[in-house]
Parts: structure tokens; C-alpha cells; sequence
């Protein structure tokens, strides 16, 4: 039996040195590449993926739900943030109501992406909650 090689390509894709040094600057990146048609109608989560520097290497488009929720794949979200080799992320879903107020289940996928990211080394910056004029950051409110 044969056994196939793995191979993997990493092409970066961004060409300037936007630097992601806090909420704000992440929220800005989010909205500006966030499909402002549909942030009201349907939820979706990003992943945000930086280097040493939190320069952007990429923006993921992970899940894309519902009205009221979107399923993470946490085991994609790692295999994308490892494959482009990041050593920090910033996760963001958006909320088609409009309320900014993480939910239980929002509380609990980021401590689950968090833990594993601490086996993989792999610092999860924050966890945005973004609507088209604001957002929550859970680094701001002490929750992640």
C-alpha cells in the first residue's frame, strides 16, 4: 500500500500591514469585509487570522447560519488558523437582531475555542459580536 503525500500551500493573500492592536481596529477590518446586506438577516461567523506582529494575514468566512445562529466547526477553525499560520485569531459573529448581549451558548463556544487554543498555542485575541453601527468585545468585558 501506498501511502499519498500531504500537501499543504500557503499564499499570502493581503497585501498591506493592517495591524489589529484592539477591539476597534478589529471591529473596522470586520465591517469593512462583512456582507453589510445580509448582516441583518442572516447570522455568520469570521475568523480573523494575524501573525507575531497582529498584522492580518486573512479573513475566514467560517459559518455562515440562520436567523438566530450559525454552527463553528471548531476543528475547521483551528485547521484554517494553523494552515496560514497564525499565532493569534480574532473570532467575530454578528447578531441579525441587533442586540450586542452574548448569549449563554455565545459564552460557552468561546470558552471551548479559547481552551483549545491554548493546547495548540494559538492566542485567541478576542470574541466580537458585531452589528452594522457597533459591537461587543468579549476582551473588553473581561470574558474571554
Amino acid at each position: 500500500m501506498k501511502v499519498t503525500e500531504i500537501e499543504i500551500s500557503y499564499k499570502k493573500g493581503i497585501k498591506d500591514s493592517t495591524a489589529i492592536t484592539d477591539s476597534k481596529s478589529a471591529y473596522k477590518v470586520l465591517i469593512q469585509n462583512w456582507n453589510l446586506n445580509q448582516i441583518e438577516i442572516l447570522e455568520e461567523f469570521f475568523l480573523v487570522m494575524l501573525n507575531n506582529s497582529n498584522q492580518l494575514i486573512g479573513i475566514y468566512p467560517l459559518s455562515k447560519g440562520g436567523r438566530s445562529s450559525t454552527i463553528v466547526d471548531t476543528k475547521i477553525l483551528f485547521s484554517v488558523a494553523l494552515k496560514c499560520n497564525s499565532t493569534c485569531i480574532v473570532i467575530a459573529h454578528n447578531h441579525p437582531s441587533g442586540v450586542l448581549k452574548p448569549s449563554n451558548s455565545d459564552k460557552q463556544l468561546t470558552n471551548r475555542i479559547k481552551q483549545a487554543g491554548e493546547l495548540l498555542e494559538l492566542k485567541i485575541l478576542d470574541h466580537l459580536i458585531i452589528t452594522r453601527t457597533s459591537y461587543f468585545s468579549f476582551a473588553d468585558n473581561g470574558l474571554l
